[in-house]
């Protein structure tokens, strides 16, 4: 068992005492005002024999790890994803462990059900599986203490800010979903550039019983007019979608919205999707997106063709649904215009051809869908020259069938 700085002093962490430790932390929290948060969960920890604590947030980016202020937590200079210890524990959604002169030092990922929030390190004398599995689950506390106190401050979000903020990119950022979920049946994420300054892009989503349902939507314009078009484009969809209409239905709802608000000279392209999570099978509506990929072993298999469905606010479109049927493993790939009509720094069109290799040659070092999405987009900038005039964005669904039923029965 993990001991103290002091010879002899064992700390008891058997499953008991974590769990009243669990407890009383929980207890604790939910009248804490957030800025005691962070010195709440390293008061814990030292009570455990941990030291050096820090609470390591994703910047808005995704490019590194930066430590959140606070008493009793150790600051320092953001981490990279890439090429640190803090980073590996992130992307691999696991505890790394990195043995140092004076103990051992911990990193184990704050997940809020699957989304990832960041990285919580601390320094341990010695570790052994009570303190592991200890730290696992105050980890995971953590992390739902942060998302929960997150709707009451501020501190938590300027953190992650690495640059200023638009205020168009402020409204979206109000209004997207957590960019990742995974469950048994389906994982889904999602990236958006630029970060600091997005406008007229934003995405959706909702499990509801068996039936995923995606929106992806690119309004028109630019700065803060495309970023109210769009508010009113996902606020329109979220209550069309919350009366379990068709895909039909819905489109006809978010286009009378759009063109009744702004009139025909404004319109949205989107792409609504619904998936069946149980069966594989998977409906759409493109109204003037790029057509969705489909991927299978790493490979691109092809372009989601079909007919397309006129962009909404223009009125009275009848839309047209498109179906296929998945296969276990497959992913389909949305994403935006901005990603393939960019040109490169030789002045060329990026084009389609050039993102399905650069898909094919990401996705099979890329374990999940959050790591697939993150990798693509930076390496996609990359090979733009680092130049995103307009807004680019990538969501990713990954189908894997079964049920997940096995998460209901009772622990013995």
């Amino acid at each position: 068992m993990g001991e103290l700085s002091g010879p002899g002093d064992a700390v008891d962490r058997s499953e008991g005492f974590g769990e009243r430790l669990l407890g009383q932390l929980l207890d604790r929290a939910h009248e804490m005002p957030p800025q005691l948060i962070a010195p709440l969960v390293a008061e814990e920890i030292r009570a455990i024999g941990g030291r050096d604590v820090s609470i390591l947030l994703q910047d808005y980016a995704q490019l590194c790890l930066v430590p959140l202020p606070g008493r009793g937590l150790t600051d320092g200079e953001p981490l990279p994803l890439e090429e640190s210890a803090a980073g590996r524990a992130f992307l691999s959604e696991t505890t790394v462990e990195q043995p140092q002169d004076d103990g051992v030092r911990m990193f184990l990922p704050l997940l809020d059900g699957s989304d990832e929030i960041g990285v919580m390190a601390l320094t341990l004398d010695g570790v052994d599986d009570n303190d592991r599995r200890l730290l696992r689950r105050l980890a995971g506390l953590v992390a739902d203490m942060l998302v929960t106190k997150n709707n009451y401050t501020d501190q938590f979000l300027r953190a992650r800010r690495r640059k200023p903020m638009s205020v168009s990119a402020e409204i979206q950022w109000s209004l997207l979903p957590p960019l990742t979920m995974t469950t048994p049946q389906v994982a889904v994420a999602g990236i958006l550039e630029p970060a600091y300054d997005v406008a007229g892009d934003s995405l959706d989503y909702a499990l509801n019983d068996n039936v995923l349902h995606l929106a992806m939507i690119d309004a028109m314009g630019h700065g803060l007019n495309a970023a109210v078009l769009a508010t009113v484009a996902v606020g329109a969809y979220r209550h069309a979608r919350r009366a379990q209409p068709g895909l039909a239905e819905l489109y006809a709802f978010m286009d009378t919205a759009i063109d009744d608000q702004f009139g025909p000279d404004h319109f949205v392209t989107a792409q609504m999707m619904r998936l069946d999570i149980g069966t594989g099978h998977l409906e759409w509506v493109n109204a003037g997106h790029p057509a969705p990929m489909l991927i299978r072993d790493h490979r691109v298999i092809g372009a989601l063709e079909g007919p397309g469905t006129l962009p909404v606010g223009f009125g009275g479109s009848k839309p047209q649904i498109n179906t296929r049927q998945l296969r276990r493993g497959d992913r389909v790939l949305a994403y935006t215009d901005g990603l393939v009509e960019e040109h490169t720094t030789g002045g060329a069109l990026f084009g389609e051809d050039r993102l399905i290799a650069t898909i094919e040659r990401v996705g099979p070092a890329s374990a999940s869908v959050q790591q697939m999405v993150r990798d693509l987009s930076h390496t996609l900038m990359r090979e733009r020259g680092g130049i995103t005039s307009d807004d680019a964005t990538l969501f990713l669904i990954e189908w894997r069938g079964g049920t997940a039923d096995h998460l209901t029965r009772p622990l013995l």
